[in-house]
């Protein structure tokens, strides 16, 4: 009878294998199959950014499909984006673009990167209509770039300024019998600080503190240009939180109506010369499927966009990580391809590991020496970030892209009260050496493993300046002064010399054709994306259920991530989360 059991058990574990592999492949099949998109006349390209924006996304059918329905899986890749921002441009078939926005997934300097493709779109004379129930502070920026801004009359626009809120673990670890060490170098390197403290140090606050006012003044001044309204009246709307009252947002010119929707239509149709019922609107997912017509004659010259974002880890990670082998692969690849003229690396990250940032530093040191090398820094190029292309020719960030951060650290815990006084569990050792236990989870280092620590840190920390210094044509001295950990808006970053001009990837893939002195060429996008078949075959087996229970999801995360920490980091303080 158990042998009968464990038969039909087998049985009906394949059976419903094949089926689901079955499944599986027809998916694909139907994902992969081209739908020939035809675009009417009078059309507009309808967005509403209501999903969460990544660099790129990947061609994984299953990618936006939540099984459970307890996760929002679905992504918006800012490359798509922008690429058919700028085919609408020149569509005449499109005749202008609907904002219809609320709230933004999107870091503040990717949405600067939108903005500025839609101000490249109204060059096209086609209008920019933007239509909120309310709107928050980022979807407020990026709207109002439009032509027109609307608010529903009972609508709101959160416009407060910005702020970053820390968590400190030090007392909750204590209260469970955990103590955490910290070895750093840089009085500003903040990394890892909660777990050792219980609040904000002297230099930690004088770096964030500089860090949101130069990102919100950057922010303030685009919306003053857009919307032509004072830079000390956006102030004191935000200081005195009166952007919420949608008769003070008219008042002071923040949005042009107070209207409900079906007038936002009737507006759309009008100017859209359509007499349709309803306007002929397009979507981005179906829009992204029109083939791009104005594109370039074919060019055998290429520039490599290099995508490069998420944690720096050692390894062949995936998509969504810098991981040493994959993106090394990557750079290698484009300075061994002779059709290849230059490299252009877009960061998006917050550092990671010490020795995946060397590892892939070097493969970007090597390519420089072939052709040019261009970094392009998104939201985030902080630590190992800013490592792993600091090498490169010429780099480009945004005003407000969070870069520097030049500064290692290692955090150590140790459980010993934990596990004898709060769970009663006593552990011995035998070893042969002094050190044969060194880490220890059971027991804090002693002074001989804190000096060693310390020397390994301080070893990583002259190795990542020197770097720095040779790849800015600084002096170390020079690049110590402003590195010491601390972090940099992008404008201040320009100031410091970390960076060489301000500006889009569209601005860097420019500058990487001008320096590798080619006008007619085309882009080719690496790494290469894993088919999707592919992908899901690796997957099966590895799925995770992801915990959305706000506000304790970014909490679990991060600890989740900390608990990974393998070796020394080069890695940004904090999670750093502007609201």
């Amino acid at each position: 009878m158990k042998s009968f059991l464990k038969t039909l058990l087998a049985v009906i574990l394949g059976i419903f294998v094949s089926f689901f592999l079955v499944l599986v492949i027809l998916i694909v099949i139907l994902a992969s199959t081209e739908e020939k998109i035809v675009i009417e006349p009078n059309s507009i390209l309808k967005l509403t950014l209501d999903k969460e924006i990544i660099e790129r996304t990947d061609k994984n059918p299953f990618s936006n499909i939540d099984i459970l329905g307890i996760y929002n899986t679905k992504q918006i890749g800012l490359k798509e984006l922008i690429e058919n921002i700028k085919k609408a441009k020149y569509d005449d078939n499109i005749k202008g673009i609907y904002l219809e926005l609320s709230s933004i997934d999107g870091g503040i300097t990717t949405i600067k990167e939108i903005r500025k493709s839609l101000i490249d779109f109204k060059q096209s004379g086609k209008f920019l209509i933007a239509y909120g129930d309310y709107y928050s502070q980022g979807s407020y920026y990026l709207a109002s770039v439009a032509d027109s801004v609307f608010l529903n009359p009972e609508g709101s626009v959160e416009l407060r300024g910005l702020n970053s809120q820390i968590l400190f673990y030090k007392k909750v670890l204590e209260k469970i019998g955990i103590e955490a060490e910290l070895i750093r170098h840089g009085k500003y390197k903040s990394a890892a600080e909660p777990f050792v403290s219980d609040k904000m140090s002297l230099e930690n606050k004088e770096q964030f503190a500089q860090l949101l006012t130069s990102i919100w003044n950057d922010i303030v001044l685009d919306i003053s240009a857009s919307r032509k309204i004072n830079v000390n009246t956006l102030n004191k709307l935000a200081d005195d939180l009166e952007a919420y009252n949608p008769k003070t947002c008219l008042k002071y010119r923040l949005i042009d109506s107070t209207i409900y929707k079906d007038q936002v239509n009737e507006i759309l149709l009008s100017l859209s010369g359509t007499k349709q019922k309803e306007p002929k609107f397009v979507d981005l997912s179906k829009y992204e499927k029109v083939p791009i017509t104005n594109q370039l004659k074919f060019s055998k010259n290429k520039i490599a966009l290099i995508y490069a974002y998420g944690d720096v880890v050692l390894g062949s990670g995936d998509e969504g990580t810098v991981s040493s082998e994959r993106i090394s692969e990557a750079i290698r690849n484009a300075r061994t391809d002779t059709s290849i003229k230059a490299i252009v690396l877009r960061v998006n990250s917050p550092g990671g590991s010490a020795i995946a940032s060397e590892i892939i530093w070097r493969e970007l040191k090597l390519a420089t020496k072939t052709k040019p090398v261009v970094a392009s820094f998104g939201d985030y190029a902080a630590s190992g970030g800013y490592y792993i292309a600091c090498a490169a020719n010429k780099i480009v960030a945004e005003p407000t892209t969070i870069t520097g951060s030049l500064g290692v650290f290692g955090l150590m815990l140790h459980g010993k009260e934990l596990l004898n006084n709060k769970l009663g569990i006593t552990t011995e050792n035998i070893k042969t050496n002094r050190h044969s236990d060194f880490p220890s989870y059971t027991r804090p280092l002693d002074e001989a493993e804190k000096k060693f620590m310390q020397n390994e840190i301080d070893r990583i920390y002259n190795t990542f300046i020197n770097h720095v210094a040779e790849g800015r044509k600084m002096k170390t001295d020079d690049v110590d002064k402003i590195a010491q950990g601390r972090v940099w808006s992008g404008i201040d970053a320009y100031n410091v010399k970390l960076v060489d001009t301000l500006g889009t990837i569209s601005d860097a893939i420019s500058l990487a054709a001008q320096l590798a002195n080619i006008n007619n060429y085309r882009v080719v996008h690496l790494p290469k994306l894993e088919e999707p078949f592919e992908k899901i075959l690796k997957e099966i087996g590895s799925t995770k259920i992801k915990i959305n229970i706000p506000p304790y999801t970014d909490v679990y995360y991060y600890l989740e991530k900390i608990s990974k920490f393998y070796d020394i980091q080069a890695r940004l303080p904090f999670e750093i989360k502007i609201y």
